[in-house]
């Protein structure tokens, strides 16, 4: 009954766990609730009446209520359990689920340090914050948040950092899709970078081309998915090489290179805006 003791400890820290049977997966829904036929739990996607008291629904079973925890309906899968599972969103927390070496550092390079666990193939980044769960968001990493569960792996090390705009980037749906002939913004750019709109840049002119061009290719070579990403690391990189400078360095002018090579390659423009608007504003905190 080990995995119920941690599982209270959990739920007295206010993190709502649940168990794990084999295959480090959820129990099965009872007869009732198997199909949807319950209508699912109340704070599901699928809102619904069910109230029933068996391990069922996956994550929307995690709960923090020890006499649920401990309760006859749960006993069989307690001593059963294979390991446990948490909610994160229901504890206010977001994981960054990296699969492999590659995606570890892939986030060294990409994401700002925060708490960390270890697990048998890679580590779990845990940021203070909720957002939307997606898988693949990057090859290795998934986002654990809202309507999904963590394995339990210990309380890791390091300090947890506030949800940073480069996570929340990663899972916002940009629907990327292969272009097709003559997609182009409906803000098309009108003017490219130079000195005469960048009189308080302390770069060279050939600096911020070359730099602009590299990024826009990487942008532009994403012609499957995750362009709108790749074009918020792009502003990202390029803002904090401005963020010295006297100004102005006609940011607006690159961030609108940037958006359009998004869109370029299928990206919705509401998206690439907010993705470069977001890489180009964090260095100064104010991204959206």
């Amino acid at each position: 009954m080990s995995h119920l003791r941690i599982a209270l400890e959990l739920a007295a820290a206010g993190v709502p766990p649940l168990p794990l049977r084999a295959g480090k997966v959820p129990f099965g829904n009872c007869r009732s609730c198997t199909g949807g036929a319950c209508g699912g739990r109340p704070h599901m996607k699928s809102v619904g009446e069910c109230r029933c008291l068996d391990v069922c629904h996956g994550w929307a079973a995690a709960t923090t209520d020890t006499a649920v925890l401990t309760s006859p309906a749960w006993a069989a899968a307690w001593r059963k359990a294979q390991a446990v599972a948490y909610h994160p969103a229901g504890a206010g927390l977001a994981v960054v689920d990296l699969d492999d070496a590659h995606a570890v550092a892939w986030a060294r390079q990409s994401l700002p340090p925060t708490r960390t666990v270890l697990t048998t193939r890679g580590e779990h980044w845990i940021y203070l914050g909720t957002m939307p769960s997606a898988n693949s968001v990057q090859p290795g990493v998934d986002i654990k948040s809202r309507r999904a569960y963590a394995r339990w792996l210990g309380p890791g090390t390091g300090t947890m950092t506030h949800l940073p705009s480069a996570v929340r980037a990663l899972v916002v749906r940009e629907e990327a899709t292969p272009a097709r002939a003559g997609v182009a913004s409906s803000s098309p750019v009108r003017a490219t970078w130079d000195r005469t709109v960048a009189t308080g840049c302390r770069h060279t002119e050939q600096y911020v081309r070359i730099g602009l061009q590299r990024g826009l290719a990487m942008v532009r070579s994403h012609t499957e998915s995750g362009a709108g990403s790749q074009a918020f690391q792009v502003a990202r990189f390029l803002g904090a090489r401005h963020a010295q400078c006297p100004g102005p360095c006609a940011l607006d002018v690159i961030g609108a290179q940037i958006i359009a090579a998004a869109v370029s390659v299928g990206v919705p423009e509401a998206y690439a805006e907010r993705a470069v608007t977001n890489g180009l504003n964090e260095i100064s905190g104010r991204a959206a």
